[in-house]
């Protein structure tokens, strides 16, 4: 099913079409910033040229859904399984309370990526940013892989402040050899070599496979700050292991 729409299309109208479509794929062009697609969706493949708005895939459960340009805030907000790849920047909370599936981004992303992440058994969500990342990253993150690879174009550092800030479960991989800003000293922070960690060149390879234009091996033949919380910190302390 092709949608070629505009900014007159009430987000609800589309939704519910989307919805009620028997066909597993959705192409949406002329998207200007309507919100809540895919949410809750399953079994769909869904295309979006243009501009989705807030809340993009919240509470996905399995469908892939691919945007040919940026995404707003709360893309992925509680998504269970799926996956969510940007060709473009994502807004604010992307990822917010992600329980499972995947979000690639090509470019950057805003403040408070990942809050709430979080891992049960076999249910452990990816992020990676292909750019840089705003401050509060990783915020309260209980579970889960985030990834920063560093490759904006506009010289700004790889993280913002507060990154892991009450950070008690998963982990983050950030292609740098030193932190541009400090954390808080419930984490940890070690430097590895990218291509020394198997489960960083999995998700690195997989994520070129959608972004071409990046290279695995050389994003992979860098240094990467690798943040965990502290084992003895007052945070993880409070929580059960994933």
């Amino acid at each position: 099913m092709v949608l070629d729409i505009d900014e007159n299309v009430h987000f609800q109208s589309l939704n519910k079409r989307i919805r009620e479509s028997a066909d597993g794929e959705v192409v949406i062009n002329g998207c200007v910033g309507q919100r809540y697609i895919a949410t809750g969706l399953s079994g769909k493949n869904i295309t979006i040229n243009g501009t989705p708005g807030n809340a993009l895939g919240a509470y996905l459960n399995g469908c892939d859904v691919t945007v040919n340009g940026n995404a707003q805030d709360a893309t992925g907000d509680t998504m269970n399984g799926g996956r969510i790849i940007i060709h473009g920047n994502s807004g604010d909370a992307t990822g917010y309370a992600m329980r499972g599936g995947v979000i690639y981004i090509k470019g950057n992303t805003g403040y408070r990526a990942g809050i709430h992440m979080k891992a049960y058994k076999e249910l452990r969500p990816v992020i990676v940013v292909g750019g840089r990342a705003g401050s509060f990253l990783g915020e309260y993150q209980a579970g889960g892989v985030i990834v920063v690879l560093g490759q904006n174009e506009d010289g700004l550092p790889i993280i913002n402040n507060f990154c892991g800030t009450g950070m008690h479960g998963g982990v983050m991989y950030l292609r740098c050899s030193s932190l541009p800003h400090k954390i808080p000293s419930q984490i940890k922070a070690i430097v590895r070599y990218g291509k020394d960690i198997p489960e960083l060149a999995e998700i690195v390879r997989d994520y070129c496979a959608y972004f071409p234009e990046f290279d695995a091996d050389e994003l992979l033949g860098a240094d990467f700050t690798v943040l965990t919380p502290d084992s003895e910190n007052p945070y993880k302390q409070m929580y059960t292991d994933n």
